[in-house]
């Protein structure tokens, strides 16, 4: 084995950032590729993203966590969708529900601060999500709303769906510009793998109570519908927000293809993740693509970067320096 040189590791510098080039976020994104740190990752980001998204033979799977909604990320998921920029989303109850509060109300929800009275804010009826502020009676409008589509939908009081094909139908009857409204337009699947854990769930099951409503959820149907989209796709990629349930149920499709059809070294092939999770205490939500590729959720040839960031702030970035590179905007 020849002897190492220190050539071998100098072999690109790092390059200052030069503010007076960059024109646009595109830009900036790949002037930060010869930096350092999290920037370098955001850099790298965007060129794995554009590559995913600008390949028609590749999937391109969203999985969203964490309180995007609210945080007003809702509208950037929309546009990734308007563009068919993500095949499918995968993602918590909670964002769909506050996805259909934005989607009833005319404010669905309010800038605060974490230094409110949180005992104040129970007594008037407001919830408190770090700095923003959602009053119940959004949550209110938003369940009748989800009533009346119900009622308008269904001529049955006994109910047989899929998660996904009940979001669909929702989303489909929903006039305000929606993430729910625009995959249902654009026939993009939106899976909810802990779909009980959800203000949306709670509706239904107030309306099992109250109208008499049976909603029999066939949960292992979707993993098997999300199977089938997998079949029917050449290659594959994530875009990971956060971590949780999202992540790893979109993941653990691989191990379940693998030991249902014995198909070895598939995996996704590409992976863009940002998260603020780290991998020290075994969490899934913090643990390595590397350590995914164990698991046979990966392929063992895949590309992938991970940005330790806030989402709220890598996210806008990362999509706007898309957009632009697609020429989109």
């Amino acid at each position: 084995m020849d002897k190492p040189h220190a050539e071998d590791y100098l072999s690109q510098k790092i390059t200052p950032f030069n503010v007076n080039k960059v024109k646009n976020i595109d830009d900036l994104l790949s002037a930060l590729k010869y930096c350092g740190f999290q920037g370098r990752n955001l850099g790298k980001a965007l060129d794995i993203l554009y590559k995913m998204v600008s390949n028609p033979d590749i999937l391109t799977v969203l999985t969203l966590s964490g309180a995007m909604v609210p945080a007003g990320m809702g509208d950037l998921i929309s546009a990734l969708m308007d563009h068919k920029l993500i095949d499918v989303l995968v993602t918590t109850g909670a964002n769909v529900s506050h996805d259909l509060v934005d989607a009833s109300t005319n404010v669905g929800h309010y800038i605060g601060n974490v230094n409110m009275d949180d005992n104040e804010l129970y007594k008037l009826r407001i919830n408190r999500i770090y700095d923003t502020l959602l009053p119940e009676r959004n949550y209110k409008i938003a369940e009748d709303t989800l009533l009346e589509i119900i009622h308008e939908i269904f001529d049955t009081k006994e109910i047989d769906i899929l998660p996904s094909d009940l979001l669909a139908k929702v989303g489909a009857k929903l006039n305000k510009r929606s993430i729910l409204a625009i995959a249902s337009k654009n026939n993009i699947p939106i899976f909810v793998p802990a779909f009980t854990d959800s203000e949306f769930a709670l509706n239904l099951i107030k309306y099992s109570i109250k109208e008499d409503y049976k909603f029999n959820f066939d949960i292992l149907g979707d993993v098997l519908k999300f199977a089938d989209i997998i079949r029917n796709s050449q290659e594959y990629g994530t875009l990971i927000v956060g971590g949780g349930v999202p992540r790893n149920w979109a993941q653990q499709v691989f191990p379940l293809l693998d030991q249902i059809e014995n198909v070895e070294n598939m995996g996704y092939n590409y992976s863009v993740r940002i998260h603020t999770a780290t991998e020290y205490d075994g969490g899934l939500s913090g643990c390595t693509i590397s350590e995914s590729k164990s698991w046979g959720k990966y392929s063992l040839e895949s590309k992938y970067v991970s940005v330790w960031c806030d989402a709220t702030i890598a996210l806008p970035i990362l999509i706007t320096g898309l957009l632009q590179r697609l020429k989109i905007i």
